[in-house]
């Protein structure tokens, strides 16, 4: 399947992220966050944004069941943990349409982060019937197979953190992106319910949702925009990804997992049934 650079969209899976951008500002110091004896369940864990989620959670302790379809990336996020690290990584090949399987991998977790997605831009007139299906079969009913499952060990011991990578697209709409609009809106609408729920167990849950993140994904399509357009391709980040964003440089994965670790922390305990924005001012319009 066609895979677009997007906002909130997971990278190809497996590829390391690169460097921040030269003139982009240091990425943020951890926030003090210990999930030692914890257990935390990522998706689409073996690259991009769930890759850089999983190897956070890992150094704050917690043990990591990183879900993918990808194994080999899978290996490789593992082999990559630092030397020393409090916590560990489970590589757990699994495909998400399996939604029995999803269920009964997240069951026994603390954390749970529903990141994985697919992406394919056509006219909604053109947009496959069966690929629609499973964007919202991977996007929206997988989170909430994951949450059934995970639900009943955080109400059990009164304390669990459920965030979803959403997107600015779960909050705009852009042509195009249909299925991926559709799903991610719904993401907002389960994470709430989800919120209202937990509330009474000692549950948070909220979205996440970045901007364009810089991954390789998202490198290749600035390189084949800036020659389709004749442009420089600084020009096809600040002019064309970035014509609404206040902010013109690319998020880092490790950003959006900063933020991630954040919603863990006892300092954000009254945080619920909200989306943490981390669009550069894109929904400031």
């Amino acid at each position: 399947m066609t895979m677009i650079g997007d906002p909130g969209a997971p990278d190809s899976p497996g590829t390391p992220t690169t460097p921040a951008a030269a003139g982009a500002p240091g990425l943020p110091g951890p926030v003090a966050l210990d999930l030692t004896g914890r257990t935390a369940l990522v998706t689409g864990a073996a690259g991009g944004i769930g890759r850089a989620c999983a190897r956070r959670l890992a150094a704050a302790g917690a043990t990591v069941r990183a879900v993918d379809r990808d194994e080999s990336g899978l290996t490789r996020l593992a082999a990559d943990l630092p030397p020393g690290a409090p916590g560990t990584i489970e590589p757990r090949p699994l495909d998400l349409t399996d939604l029995d399987a999803a269920e009964q991998a997240a069951a026994g977790t603390d954390l749970l982060v529903n990141n994985a997605g697919i992406q394919l831009v056509r006219p909604i007139e053109e947009f496959p019937p069966d690929v629609f299906h499973q964007v919202l079969t991977v996007m929206l009913e997988a989170p909430f197979r994951l949450l059934r499952g995970a639900l009943p060990h955080m109400y059990a011991q009164g304390w669990g953190r459920v965030i979803n990578i959403s997107s600015v697209h779960g909050l705009r709409a852009s042509p195009f992106k249909s299925a991926y609009v559709a799903a991610k809106h719904g993401l907002e609408g389960l994470s709430k319910t989800a919120a209202l729920e937990g509330a009474p167990h000692g549950v948070t849950s909220n979205c996440v949702n970045p901007g364009y993140v810089r991954t390789p994904l998202v490198e290749r399509q600035i390189a084949d925009q800036a020659v389709a357009h004749g442009i420089p391709e600084e020009r096809v980040v600040t002019d064309v990804l970035l014509a609404d964003t206040a902010l013109k440089r690319l998020l880092e994965p490790e950003e959006v997992a900063e933020a991630v670790a954040y919603l863990c922390t006892p300092q954000a305990s009254f945080i619920t049934g909200t989306s943490l924005l981390l669009d550069g001012g894109w929904t400031a319009h």
